[in-house]
């Protein structure tokens, strides 16, 4: 067991809360510092995430085709670049998925180095965004040293032998009962910080991993000096922003936006959705929604199959990105891509010269919610009916007004009182607007409004 300075049980004493495991926020034997701490790390309401799925996102599905394909990230109106997994897969019952890991201190030689991995975070910092790693805790592979030299580190049954998560068999459950595997993985996401400088993580099956250590991991995290790290929580647990989560993902919002558009739900239920997720919320934190990512796209479809064609999917993106949300972007998305990137993200491509014309709205979308204050910090006032979901987003003196027709045919849309006969400017076009009592809508129309 390692030895702790009296400084370090310093720290660990005085982090510890009256209703929660002590908090560990330092560690003895961090690894040098690479690179200058990047100092643009977004806050989280001006953040807009893009997904990469290396594998997929360029001819040699490494992470040196990412790094030239930076500008083009940049230029969609992004902050945070997200890495799905970079580490070493296992071959022990393996299924080639990336969420199996066998070393999370290494870089798989299918996308390069550890050099590559700098330089694709060097560059992405000379442009202003931000890189986080995607990390899986809660299981490793089952070739992973850690099965051999650490048995007592996994859940294990009744015989004794280690078992699998419900319907991962691939992987091998961790056991977070146990104080040293926390501390060893604490060391892993620390590692990262200080070997590669990246900005922080997007932890899968977060819902999976107990309360006092995210707790525990999070304090580490952000103990680190001189760091404004970016975690984001793949979970819907309400108690992820209790342990210091800024960010959760929008399950809900998402499986909920699918049965407005497949099912005919009613476009007044996304309101709940935003008391719902924001259980237990603090001031700057806030839910990531997104109309597809590598789950979803893998096993239920396109955006194009899921929200009815281009201009549904961009209907879906502007409730996403406008209403109460953190918007985040998947590989490819932009480029509304007619075939699914399927698990294990091995046998298609992107195709980058599709659709320019979306790529075009998607700057458009993401280039107005990064210049307006009320989008990304006012209050939100909510006038939806059963087909259209509208809202004013408020903040001094800037108000926007949004209705987005969500379903394939033209409505009337009814407007409250409070807002008839009033003037406006076109949010994307800046032309002069003035609306009566009534506004027509096309199927899957949307109008973004605003005035200063």
């Amino acid at each position: 067991m390692k030895k702790y300075s009296v400084f370090f049980l310093a720290i660990l004493f005085l982090s510890c809360s009256k209703d929660d495991a002590p908090v560990v926020t330092g560690l003895p034997s961090d690894p040098a510092q690479y690179g200058t701490p990047f100092s643009k790390v977004p806050v989280v309401k001006d953040a807009a995430v893009y997904q990469v799925n290396t594998r997929a996102f360029s001819a040699a599905g490494n992470l040196a085709g990412v790094t030239a394909r930076l500008d083009s990230i940049k230029a969609l109106g992004v902050n945070v670049v997200y890495l799905m997994p970079i580490y070493p897969v296992g071959t022990v019952n393996s299924i080639n998925s990336p969420y199996c890991v066998k070393d999370f201190q290494a870089v798989a030689t299918e996308f390069g180095t550890l050099d590559d991995l700098r330089n694709l975070v060097n560059k992405a910092h000379e442009k202003e965004m931000a890189v986080i790693l995607d990390i899986v805790p809660n299981h490793t592979a089952w070739d992973h040293p850690w099965i051999t030299a650490h048995k007592s580190w996994y859940q294990q049954n009744a015989g004794g032998n280690i078992v699998s998560p419900s319907g991962y068999n691939d992987v091998a459950q961790l056991n977070f009962n146990n104080d040293t595997l926390q501390q060893a993985m604490i060391e892993a996401l620390r590692y990262w910080i200080f070997t590669a400088n990246v900005d922080g993580y997007r932890f899968d099956f977060a819902d999976n991993v107990p309360f006092a250590f995210w707790k525990k991991a999070l304090a580490s995290l952000n103990s680190i000096p001189g760091r404004k790290l970016f975690n984001i929580a793949e979970g819907t647990r309400s108690d992820h922003f209790r342990a210091g989560f800024e960010l959760k993902y929008g399950f809900g919002w998402f499986a909920n936006l699918k049965d407005v558009f497949g099912q005919a739900k009613p476009a007044t239920s996304i309101t709940g959705m935003n008391t719902s997720e924001y259980v237990n919320s603090y001031e700057g934190s806030m839910v990531l929604r997104y109309i597809t990512n590598h789950d979803v796209n893998s096993s239920d479809g396109t955006p194009q199959q899921l929200f009815g064609g281009n201009d549904g999917a961009l209907a879906a993106l502007i409730v996403s990105a406008y209403m109460k949300g953190i918007p985040m972007i998947y590989s490819g998305e932009e480029k509304a891509l007619p075939y699914q990137l399927k698990f294990p993200f091995t046998a298609e491509k992107i195709n980058w010269t599709l659709n320019p014309a979306v790529t075009a709205n998607y700057k458009k979308i993401l280039g107005f919610r990064n210049a307006s204050a009320a989008i990304r910090y006012g209050e939100l006032f909510t006038y939806s009916s059963d087909d259209v979901v509208a809202f004013t987003r408020k903040k001094d003196n800037e108000t926007v007004f949004v209705m987005v027709n969500l379903r394939n045919r033209p409505v009337d849309y009814t407007l409250p009182a409070s807002l008839a006969s009033s003037s406006w400017t076109d949010g994307f076009s800046t032309a002069n607007v003035t609306l009566t009592t009534q506004v027509n809508l096309p199927a899957f129309g949307y109008r973004v409004l605003q005035k200063k």
